[in-house]
């Protein structure tokens, strides 16, 4: 990477971001879920000290996942374990079984050596949350993170605590084998579960489980004080997702020993007032997409549910590079012929997808963008699988593997910037060996993608003894009315 390049850019990341200095061998990329989940039950049976796993939730069936932190607790006295997951999607199917079921016991047979969080949005209270069925709930705020840490490493993800994604869902996964990095990550874990929910086993109540409120937490429960809640979230959050004591960008350049950089950046959106968002992410993405805008540099970026925030979208449309975007197709849509509402969620990612190809043909960016759709198989079918991979890699000038990657949790949607709790990292490495790992990622994924085009969505002439020729379009192109009437009144929900 250019010199000059790279020292800009790093020198607006170092303004907004803390930043870490790894050496080669320092991060691991891995490819298959299959092998994160034996990746993640190897480190937790062998941690020393410490697991903590933030997460959406985990699975009611990870019943070998919860036996290896019982075992690993049980083995090692000195281990101590940190659960973070959400309460909306941790709780939903209670009093049926649960994240907070299967977790509960640990915290019955290890007491304060497991500390099970549930972090529950405070813009859900009240009426509204009554009146809200559990499964639409969600779209007003989630514990979204995805740090697994143990003892001095860390994984961060864009995948949850359960079958598929240990299985037949494809996600990214980078291993992180740095103890500053992991025990930011840890600060960033244990604030949000100040501001959050312990789970308690009772056997009181029929789902085993109750949610209380410690009175060590930093602020009130949510729904009693709002703003209280929010302006305390916000005093003890914005120390930590600040710039750090830095390392200046000579020490990088010039010392063999460190050839990569990692910036944490985290969006916390509905813990900040209003016009006072102190929120790390969103800024340090749009100088990184700012650096790519350039004729000699290439950009990929994916994510399974397509619906690109407009700043975002922005500055890749308008810009000079070649790019690619790879997204789910419908049949890799986790939600593709679910029951009830969701049923529709395929169509209305397809919508934004269409939508992003007729602004390129718009801007005459056809020979500069082109989008994919990634599918193996048919979700929910035998050896059929789904997409939830999500992320940005960007090239320096003239080169073909990528420098810089963003992981994490953020599907870099309009709700991941509004309604979510995400974490993430950019990393940017001269590391050529580090470079061919996200190329050989990139290239991974598009093992299974083929081109999407406006004209996919176009009536096809069918088959037909009549002498009147009929047209129809594709059943998974097909985007009905109330696709399009549902998008422009919640799409900043999805």
């Amino acid at each position: 990477m250019s010199s000059t390049s790279m020292n800009s850019l790093t020198t607006q990341l170092d303004s907004i971001a803390p930043r870490f200095l790894l050496k080669k061998g320092d991060i691991e990329v891995i490819n298959e879920p299959s092998i994160f989940y034996q990746t993640l039950l190897n480190k937790i049976s062998t941690a020393k000290s410490r697991v903590y796993l933030s997460t959406l939730y985990i699975g009611t069936k990870q019943h070998e996942l919860v036996q290896c932190i019982d075992k690993a607790m049980e083995k090692n006295e000195d281990l101590k374990v940190y659960l973070l997951t959400d309460a909306l999607r941790g709780t939903r199917e209670a009093p049926n079984p649960c994240s907070a079921s299967l977790l509960a016991p640990l915290e019955e047979k290890y007491g304060r050596r497991i500390d099970i969080r549930m972090y529950h949005t405070p813009h859900l209270a009240g009426f509204s949350k009554m009146l809200t069925p559990k499964r639409i709930n969600e779209g007003w705020g989630l514990q979204h993170m995805k740090l697994y840490g143990f003892d001095q490493e860390i994984i961060l993800s864009g995948a949850n605590l359960s079958e598929d994604y240990f299985t037949n869902r494809q996600d990214r996964y980078y291993l992180f084998k740095n103890k500053p990095l992991s025990d930011y990550y840890f600060k960033i874990h244990d604030a949000v579960s100040l501001l959050s929910y312990r789970i308690v086993h009772t056997n009181k109540l029929k789902q085993g489980f109750k949610l209380t409120w410690p009175t060590s937490n930093a602020s009130c429960e949510p729904h009693l004080n709002f703003h209280r809640f929010v302006s305390d979230s916000s005093y003890l959050l914005t120390p930590i997702l600040q710039q750090q004591a830095l390392s200046s960008f000579e020490e990088f350049e010039h010392n063999p020993d460190y050839d990569t950089i990692v910036y944490p950046v985290s969006q916390f959106t509905p813990l900040f007032p209003a016009n006072q968002d102190q929120s790390t992410e969103k800024p340090a993405i749009l100088r990184v997409l700012s650096y790519g805008d350039s004729p000699k540099v290439k950009w990929w970026f994916t994510a399974g549910y397509f619906n690109m925030l407009p700043e975002y979208q922005n500055r890749l449309l308008n810009g000079k590079s070649k790019g690619t975007i790879i997204t789910a197709s419908p049949k890799a849509n986790s939600f593709y012929k679910s029951p009830g509402v969701s049923y529709y969620l395929p169509q209305a990612y397809l919508l934004f997808a269409k939508q992003f190809l007729e602004q390129v043909k718009h801007l005459g960016k056809s020979a500069l963008i082109t989008v994919y759709e990634w599918q193996k198989g048919i979700v929910n079918t035998p050896n059929g699988w789904s997409y939830h991979a999500k992320g940005l890699w960007v090239t320096a000038p003239n080169e073909n593997e990528p420098s810089i990657t963003v992981i994490g949790s953020s599907n870099y949607t309009k709700r991941a910037y509004s309604c979510d709790l995400e974490s993430n990292a950019i990393i940017i490495t001269k590391d050529q060996e580090l470079k061919n790992k996200m190329k050989n990622e990139i290239d991974h994924l598009m093992k299974d993608v083929n081109e999407l085009t406006l004209s996919d969505f176009a009536p096809k002439k069918l088959e037909s003894t009549e002498s009147e020729p009929k047209y129809s379009v594709d059943e998974d192109r097909k985007i009905s009315y109330g696709v399009h009437l549902a998008v422009k009144l919640l799409g900043g929900r999805l």
